[in-house]
């Protein structure tokens, strides 16, 4: 099992042993593959991001075969890539303490 985290909330194995006996803990882990992402710009964040722009252009439909879809996301990429569309983050830190004054005072 391949286990992705983002950096909001990262653990290790060593919350399982807070969790379990020993012996679960580390069958559980001897299963588990930790990735982390990046600090600063995760890819994560990134895919999710393309995600969305490429479901509000269109592709969110349904599609009966797998090569089909492939064939969509490919031309759908390759016009991203004409373009050399780029993400620009704008969530800086004063925007993030604006935003989320409520939760954190």
């Amino acid at each position: 099992m391949r286990l992705v985290q983002d950096n909001l909330n990262t653990h290790d194995g060593a919350s399982l042993y807070e969790a379990f006996s020993p012996q679960k803990a580390r069958r559980i882990l001897d299963t588990i593959e930790f990735h982390y992402t990046p600090k600063h710009g995760s890819w994560l964040n990134m895919a999710e991001t393309e995600i969305g722009i490429m479901n509000r252009q269109g592709l969110n439909a349904r599609w009966d075969n797998q090569n089909k879809l492939a064939t969509q996301v490919a031309a759908w990429e390759s016009k991203r890539h004409a373009k050399n569309a780029r993400i620009h983050w704008t969530f800086t830190l004063a925007v993030a303490r604006q935003k989320l004054r409520k939760l954190y005072p």
